[in-house]
């Protein structure tokens, strides 16, 4: 109850939708009670079956003013008197064959009525079901964009998009396509219920203390669905996990002739799978018939007591209103059956909505100060005060003290693992440092507005991160003012725009899934051209050339030398002959500054630089 509570939480902006909703329920629930209610005792005196009664009798109202004495404050048999009268008289003045003509439309019009008004809470439902169910999606996207990185360096893919995916669709089919009976049945069933009282307390009390026995039956095997349904949703991530590692990994699947392997693998998890989808259909199938069954037995039961008031002697119930009453009791069986399939339902659901909780309740962990600072330039210098990281418990950065001027190039150096990439991952604060403190113009990042800190940084990795979508919206990602002149311009800068021109559309062409279309050069110039329309005052250049040939190397980094004119720069090379420009070489080990200065300081320095140029130099 709490997680469909949680659902109708995102309802709230819908509330008028929702209103209607449950009016028009209200209206077609009473069309529905009067049409059971109004024929059959008309009926009866139509065929004679009750006699006519011939002096309108009074109306009689008890005393009670208790809640336990609600059901005597209005004598049952003066309505059902005053009933026969009214219609009795029309009978008598109109004749028996107009009077079962105006029935049959009666019927017609109370049925149209019913189904319109059913169909109209069903409309307005829609709205509510598809805007809770699209806020839901929207708020785990968002939040999917806003986790810090390392969260996902502890999660699988596949799990995530898992989530987002199968676990939303399933709390749309199983919680949300139940809101209509949690909003249309209750209220059918309380209505039934007043009435039922009004006709015969004693067997409707009876009824309120069977009907819970046989919900408590229900609900035990609704929390083992729950139960199963939790794991196949998790099983469900693992399926999607290896299907992303898989597409993304074929060639290495193939290279190594791992097909087998790799199908084999995949089997083992689907057959898992394919059990606990088993498992949870057999358990979620068992409502319908078992309700069914159940309604059957309370039938049945209600049926036997009922008898005995109506053949016990003092007219404790008599057979028209024990036949009526029947007739209205069974109208609840269906209502209750369909609210028992939706305690499945959100049984099942409950599970998926664990999982997207389990999201959403993740800390952000890079999270914005109130007060933060705006600061739209950089006008001095990036300080690294004492800073120190660790990932886990390893301390991958240890007390780094570094200045960088503006207008300077930095370059980044040392053996893999030294701790250059977490470097330049903290300026943008995709990571916070442990200790320390890194400062821009003297304002602590931690102190600033995030979108304003890296709206100061425009990165170029070594991965090359493009879109499926046209070059244009590449090179334009998420800059909205952009013109094809701004656009074009940059491409220039990056030694892009020539082989551009030549592409099928030119820069509406599409680039395929991660710029699969291009080559390793056309890929990192288009990166490069996004950086320079963003037009940064701070660049950071992971390794941006280190996985292209000589040739596309070469008009890398010319674009890249483009970029970085009146700029300041860090870049990170573990080829050295591509930094010797560079203002300062700082040489990380270990998480550590070992040796700082200039390429030929360092050479003559005769220290781990000289080693790492001496080698490549061999090579």
């Amino acid at each position: 109850m709490k997680k469909l509570l949680r659902i109708l939480g995102f309802a709230k902006p819908y509330w008028l939708f929702a209103s209607l909703n449950i009016l028009f329920n209200i209206l077609s629930t009473l069309f529905s009670l009067v049409s059971f209610t109004l024929f059959i005792p008309v009926l009866n005196m139509l065929f004679q079956k009750v006699k006519v009664v011939p002096v309108a009798p009074a109306m009689n109202f008890s005393n009670a003013h208790s809640f336990g004495d609600l059901t005597k404050m209005l004598d049952f048999s003066s309505i059902q008197d005053n009933f026969n009268y009214f219609f009795g008289k029309m009978i008598v003045e109109s004749g028996e064959k107009q009077m079962l003509m105006y029935i049959s439309i009666t019927i017609v019009v109370l049925f149209f009525l019913r189904n319109l008004f059913r169909y109209l809470a069903m409309f307005f439902l829609a709205t509510v079901r598809n805007g809770v169910v699209r806020d839901l999606r929207s708020q785990l996207y968002y939040k999917a964009l806003i986790l810090p990185l390392g969260y996902y360096n502890e999660q699988r893919k596949g799990d995530i998009i898992s989530r987002m995916t199968t676990d939303v669709q399933e709390v749309e089919w199983s919680i949300m396509s139940s809101l209509e009976m949690f909003f249309r049945d209750p209220i059918a069933i309380l209505a039934y219920m007043a009435v039922l009282f009004g006709i015969s307390p004693r067997l409707t009390i009876f009824i309120l203390i069977l009907l819970p026995i046989s919900g408590l039956i229900i609900g035990q095997i609704g929390k083992s669905l729950k139960r199963t349904s939790d794991k196949g949703q998790r099983e469900m991530g693992v399926l999607l996990s290896i299907i992303e590692e898989t597409l993304s990994g074929l060639r290495i699947i193939k290279a190594f002739t791992a097909i087998d392997f790799a199908n084999e693998r995949f089997a083992k998890t689907n057959n898992h799978f394919y059990r606990l989808m088993v498992r949870l259909y057999r358990k979620r199938d068992l409502a319908s018939p078992l309700s069914e069954f159940l309604g059957a037995v309370v039938i049945s039961i209600v049926l036997w007591f009922g008898g005995q008031l109506v053949f016990t002697p003092g007219n404790l119930l008599d057979a028209a209103t024990f036949l009526t009453y029947m007739v209205i009791f069974s109208q609840i069986i269906n209502p209750a059956k369909t609210i028992t399939q939706a305690w499945y339902n959100l049984q099942k659901g409950a599970a998926s909505m664990d999982r997207i909780e389990q999201v959403m309740n993740e800390p952000e962990v890079i999270e914005q100060i109130p007060q933060a600072v705006s600061k739209k330039s950089f006008d001095k210098e990036i300080e690294f005060s004492h800073v120190t990281f660790a990932y886990v418990q390893e301390e991958v950065l240890k007390d780094i003290k570094l200045v960088i001027p503006k207008g300077k190039t930095i370059a980044l150096v040392g053996p893999s693992g030294g701790g250059k990439s977490t470097m330049v991952d903290l300026m943008p604060r995709f990571y916070d440092c442990i200790k320390g403190d890194i400062l821009i113009d003297g304002i602590p990042i931690r102190n600033m507005v995030i979108n304003d800190l890296r709206g100061l940084m425009g990165i170029v990795s070594q991965e090359t991160i493009l879109f499926n979508d046209t070059v244009f919206n590449n090179i334009a990602f998420g800059m909205e003012t952009a013109t094809e002149e701004d656009v074009v311009a940059a491409a220039r800068v990056a030694n892009a725009h020539e082989f551009i021109e030549n592409m099928p559309l030119g820069y509406q062409t599409n680039i395929g899934d991660r710029g699969t279309k291009l080559s390793g050069g056309q890929r990192q110039r288009l990166s490069i051209a996004r950086a320079v329309l963003k037009n940064p005052p701070i660049m950071i250049l992971d390794e941006a050339t280190s996985a292209l040939d000589t040739e596309s190397e070469r008009l890398v980094q010319q674009a890249l030398e483009n970029l970085m004119k009146n700029r300041t720069s860090i870049v990170i090379a573990h080829r050295l002959s591509t930094i010797q420009f560079a203002d300062e070489i700082i040489v990380l080990q270990a998480g550590e500054i070992v040796e700082r200065g200039s390429h030929t300081a360092l050479i003559e320095l005769n220290g781990v630089y000289r080693k790492l140029y001496e080698l490549q130099s061999f090579l």
